[in-house]
């Protein structure tokens, strides 16, 4: 089992930016892939990143292409989102996912507690 723990959360003004940081615990980091997504109020929960397990490949949802910048540090079980010229339609809960396929057709997921990104206007 994974435990995974976010921080770096909080109030910005448009425009502003925060990195969020999510701590693993757990054997064997480097054979998830991690992922951050996003829930607001009446939302559907949506992915904004992704990562592969050695970093070899990145995704970003389209609201936040050019924006966010998702890593990783295997050494520190660690995963990162940057969030630059945040905008009021950002703020959510930000969830962080692991993700590991044991099969073909299986695989195992974890997710964290989320924290709070709220963007003033």
């Amino acid at each position: 089992q994974v435990q995974l723990v976010e921080s770096g959360g909080g109030l910005v003004q448009a425009g502003g930016s925060l990195r969020l940081t999510c701590a693993a615990s757990g054997r064997a980091f480097n054979m998830y892939s991690m992922g951050w997504f996003r829930q607001a109020p009446g939302k559907e929960r949506e992915c904004v990143s992704a990562i592969s397990r050695n970093a070899g490949s990145t995704y970003y949802a389209n609201p936040v292409k050019g924006r966010f910048t998702i890593s990783r540090d295997n050494a520190k079980n660690t995963v990162y989102l940057q969030m630059n010229s945040l905008k009021p339609e950002d703020t959510a809960v930000y969830l962080c996912n692991a993700l590991a396929r044991n099969s073909d057709t299986a695989f195992t997921t974890y997710w964290g507690q989320g924290t709070q990104v709220t963007v003033s206007s």
